[in-house]
């Protein structure tokens, strides 16, 4: 074992004992709000604190259930060096007038969550133990794609980029990058230029991924969201074709660029990773099934493979006190099915089901190693409402609500404006139906899926405004912070 490696377990340990010890005195859950770039983190962390903070219906959270939830409250951010969690601005947003979505995630943050409760148990009633203290970790969607790069060489992860760029549904993307790669000579003498030409093409074609509004985002992450390493060697580097004729050189530019992705990995990924990731207690992991569902068969598959490539390095399992003091692990991990709005909620364990398939080897290796998993179907902020609507003499079961300016169904563009039902499509129901259903919608998607504008605030009594609506909230509290206010 690397002298690096052992030291790095011995810290590890060393702060798990010091955070084990602290939980006795004030008990604390850190939850990871984890899922791609669009999937609806901010939205999701915005409302499930304003709804404890403002009382919303949560008839499926127990505490609340059962009268027990006493009172909730938002205290000062409990590590110095991580930017707090901006929830008044994102909740302003929400309820502005006119009313708008947030900002995406760009950086990594964090609040405190303070609920006190009346424990069901005896002793801990008598001790007092009715306080629990919910750390929220929020980070850019695509960081989560740089984990898996701690397992891979600089030679497995270009010859990877490089046959992922060649995909038929990325090569409209990626033409200027092959054919530059294709004139460079990995063997030739490094040059800074060349470095950084290749850099740019390969952020040209990452941002490409991105802007295309689909689950082809690819890693790495900071090369969209540089910060503070804008311009650094670390973040100005590329896949190269691997060398067959001849070793490389020390000089080359071949080793140029896998000692700048080796430092990438070290000074960027690897901390993300130790500082923040590592500490999960438990994990959301927030999927936007049905933008995948209406890019195609191709969109599809690029989600199934982030989602498996992002959860392997989860450390799923069941918790002991030993565990937890050498080895930290994530004991439940909850899968969101987000924009449940956007359907009719007939068909809301139809999305459950897709989801379900698309994480089946990150499920089943959660099961196995003990941790407790469920797929949810909800919307963090309920933009729509359901009724139905006469087609051709059928009754259809339809959404209705207000798309945003520019969204198109067809031939039909909207302005914002004006409210229409809009029927969704039936989903598919069991995976091969599913693959009927990718196979017949290639060319016509038959998901109709447009953005909302969101509700606006909420009608309620002037000196206590109701909270946020939405689906599903309080079964995804239940499952992630119930037992802990047991």
């Amino acid at each position: 074992m690397k002298a690096s490696k052992v030291t790095d377990t011995a810290a590890d340990v060393l702060r798990n004992v010091g955070t084990f010890a602290h939980d006795l005195v004030r008990p604390t859950v850190r939850l990871g709000v984890t899922g791609l770039s669009r999937a609806g983190k901010t939205v999701f962390i915005t409302s499930l604190i304003h709804n404890l903070l403002a009382g919303g219906r949560l008839p499926f959270f127990d505490p609340v259930a059962q009268g027990r939830l006493r009172r909730a409250y938002l205290e000062p951010q409990p590590d110095d060096d991580v930017p707090r969690f901006d929830y008044e601005r994102h909740l302003a947003d929400l309820l502005g007038s006119p009313p708008k979505w947030p900002e995406s995630t760009r950086r990594l943050s964090q609040l405190r969550l303070t609920l006190e409760f009346e424990p069901m148990g005896f002793l801990d009633r008598n001790l007092g133990r009715g306080r629990l203290h919910v750390d929220i970790v929020d980070y850019p969607g695509e960081w989560l794609l740089d984990l898996p790069l701690l397992n891979q060489s600089y030679a497995s992860w270009s010859a990877r980029e490089i046959e992922m760029a060649q995909e038929p549904n990325r090569v409209a993307l990626s033409g200027d990058l092959l054919k530059l790669l294709d004139r460079l000579d990995p063997l030739g003498a490094a040059e800074e230029d060349d470095a950084k030409c290749a850099a740019d093409a390969f952020t040209a074609y990452l941002r490409a991924c991105r802007d295309k509004g689909d689950a082809a985002v690819v890693p790495p992450g900071r090369f969209l969201m540089p910060g503070e390493f804008e311009g650094s060697p670390a973040l100005t580097f590329a896949p190269l074709h691997p060398p067959t004729d001849a070793e490389p050189s020390r000089g080359s530019l071949w080793s140029m660029m896998a000692r700048r992705y080796e430092a990438y990995k070290s000074r960027i990924v690897k901390p993300f990773f130790r500082d923040h990731f590592s500490r999960l207690d438990r994990q959301i992991v927030l999927v936007d099934a049905l933008t995948a569902l209406n890019g195609g068969r191709d969109t599809l598959h690029d989600l199934e493979r982030a989602l498996t490539d992002i959860l392997r390095c989860f450390r799923p399992g069941a918790n002991s006190w030993l565990s937890t003091v050498l080895y930290r692990r994530i004991d439940k991990i909850l899968f969101a099915a987000t924009k449940a709005d956007h359907l009719h909620h007939t068909s809301h364990d139809r999305l459950e089901a897709i989801v379900r398939r698309l994480a089946h080897d990150a499920i089943d290796r959660a099961n196995f190693a003990g941790a407790e998993i469920d797929v949810v179907a909800l919307a963090a902020v309920r933009a729509t409402r359901e009724g139905t609507a006469q087609v051709q003499g059928e009754e259809l079961p339809c959404i209705f609500g207000y798309p945003l300016n520019g969204e198109r169904i067809g031939n039909r563009t909207f302005d914002g404006n004006e409210e229409y039902g809009i029927f969704p499509g039936d989903l598919p129901r069991d995976g091969e139906e599913l693959e009927a259903f990718l196979e017949d919608s290639a060319d016509d998607n038959q998901v109709n899926v447009v953005r909302f504008r969101p509700p606006g605030p909420p009608r309620g009594q002037p000196d206590k405004p109701m909270a946020l609506p939405h689906i599903r909230l309080d079964r995804a509290l239940n499952f992630l912070l119930g037992d802990k206010m047991a």
